[in-house]
């Protein structure tokens, strides 16, 4: 039986590719997504093979993953309860695609994940599989093994001569891609506690930050971002430089509780800086070149779009009609936002578009030839109609 492993190289992989060798007896290829998550991609072939897997295959995927998923995401302006870009949800499909891609080249029968059976990944990877190829079946370890924790973990490994980049003193349990880095585990799983402040790898302190503001200047075209201080940068280099710009500021850290799919409730703890000032110049160049009602709609959507992210719905006929009505809302969104960061904090300073719908001459407070203030009179008068004497209780 041939196998594809989603294999990062840390801890939980590590020991899944040694254990699936060792009690179920499979080959293994191991297959890792390089979604700019850093170093750990390099070393990962070497490694997998050193741990036992009969072949290993690492794709750089990041182009993919950019204008395939966070770039989508962008222009439905996707945020998860409020606070979260979603930056591991939108990771899983592009990695999904990769898994069945190498299964189906080397002849496997399966493919394997590292998910516990608590989170939401093991949800995303194996609806994604279940879309793209049903036929393949799926190895989930954290639900079948005797092994407890991430101590026990440690444990297997060490015994094995596995090396883990994971200690006692700093079990967090991270994923990173181009988009975000985000942190669970350890002292986080307290609500109550603070962050280490040496946790963080994409952003500064903020209270470290430069004490001079920096400016930024972002341009769109059809809702995705094109150029970066006036200079035009295919996706990857474009997110790769926001991720820079915004992060010398300290932008783009979030601490939120979450509500699982699974109905956990988990914290975590994210970076997203350069989604962050994308996110926010999106949404400046959106007010001035999308109708007001079918901006609205659109906002309408944002929960459930986001939701059907989150929970793992990206291959989904939902997913696909949702996102065919916001790219076709998106078409006017041409323009540049500029943007202010200064210690954590982003703020919009302008907005332009070459075909924007604001209009200068009715939204002037000084005397203009196009509104007609004394028309207000009836327009409320006949919105009024259906609220006349209601009242809604007491007046105190």
């Amino acid at each position: 039986m041939k196998v594809v492993l989603a294999y990062s190289g840390g801890l939980d992989t590590s020991v899944i590719l040694a254990w699936l060798r060792e009690e179920r007896g499979v080959e293994v290829i191991a297959y890792t997504a390089d979604i700019g998550q850093g170093d750990e991609v390099g070393e990962a072939k070497d490694k997998a093979l050193a741990t036992g897997a009969v072949d290993a295959v690492v794709e750089d995927l990041t182009h993919r993953f950019v204008t395939g998923a966070v770039f989508p995401a962008l222009r439905a302006a996707a945020v998860y309860e409020g606070y979260y870009l979603l930056g591991t949800s939108l990771a899983r499909p592009i990695i999904s695609e990769g898994l069945v891609r190498t299964a189906r080249a080397f002849g496997a029968d399966a493919i394997a994940h590292g998910a516990t059976g608590k989170g939401n990944d093991q949800v995303r990877f194996e609806l994604s599989v279940a879309a793209l190829a049903p036929d393949l079946g799926v190895i989930a370890p954290w639900r079948e093994w005797s092994l407890a924790g991430r101590a026990d973990l440690m444990e297997y490994a060490k015994q094995r001569g596995i090396p883990v980049p994971v200690t006692k003193e700093s079990p967090y349990s991270t994923d990173a891609n181009l988009f975000h880095i985000s942190y669970e585990g350890g002292i986080l799983e307290d609500p109550w506690a603070s962050p280490p402040a040496d946790m963080f790898h994409l952003t500064v302190n903020p209270l470290d930050a430069p004490d001079q503001p920096e400016e930024v200047l972002i341009g769109f075209e059809e809702g995705d971002p094109v150029s970066l201080n006036g200079r035009a940068l295919d996706p990857v280099p474009l997110l790769e430089e926001a991720n820079r710009i915004a992060g010398r500021h300290g932008v783009g850290r979030v601490d939120i509780v979450e509500n699982r799919f699974v109905g956990i409730k988990s914290r975590g703890v994210y970076e997203t800086p350069g989604g962050t000032i994308l996110h926010h110049a999106h949404r400046a160049v959106e007010s001035i070149t999308l109708d007001r009602e079918v901006l609205h709609i659109r906002d309408q959507l944002i929960p459930r779009y986001s939701e059907i992210v989150y929970n793992g719905f990206w291959f989904s006929p939902e997913r696909s009609a949702l996102q065919t009505l916001i790219d076709e809302i998106q078409l006017p969104v041409t323009g540049e936002a500029r943007l202010t960061l200064y210690k954590g904090h982003v703020s919009v300073d302008g907005r332009r578009a070459p075909h924007g719908l604001y209009d200068p001459a009715s939204a002037t407070f000084e005397a203009d030839e196009v509104y007609r203030q004394a028309d207000a009179e009836g327009f409320i008068s006949l919105n009024a109609l259906r609220i006349r004497g209601f009242g809604g209780g007491e007046v105190e």
